[in-house]
């Protein structure tokens, strides 16, 4: 009996522990862990495309920085499985704008297409 209570509880926290984060909740994700250095986070909420030039970028600047993110939503779209947050955030002067899609039921930031444009 108590093998059973104890299989449910660690069935039922492994459950609460994978749900889906929305578009704007990983586009959160993917800046903090950025600016933190957080790569192992970054590296799940981004496309393998879109993480290496985080990587490039990273590199030069090395941000490391623990302060708030102060992440604030600005726009958003979601159009079936690709969505586009426009936030702004303390590191940075100027709002800035992902585009994700939804892979295998989780939202990723990727890259935006040559000449593709945010739709605001």
């Amino acid at each position: 009996m108590k093998k059973m209570i104890i299989y449910l509880l660690i069935s039922f926290v492994m459950s609460c522990g994978q749900t889906q984060l929305s578009h704007t909740d990983t586009a959160k994700i993917v800046v903090e862990s950025f600016y933190k250095n957080d790569n192992s986070k970054l590296k799940k909420y981004t496309t393998p495309e879109s993480y290496a030039s985080f990587m490039a970028i990273q590199a030069m600047v090395a941000p490391g920085n623990d302060s708030p993110s102060n992440f604030k939503l600005i726009e958003e779209t979601v159009d079936g499985d690709i969505a586009w947050v426009k936030f702004s955030t303390s590191y940075e002067e100027k709002p800035e704008t992902f585009k994700l899609v939804k892979a295998e039921d989780q939202w990723k930031v990727t890259e935006k297409g040559l000449r593709e444009k945010a739709p605001f």
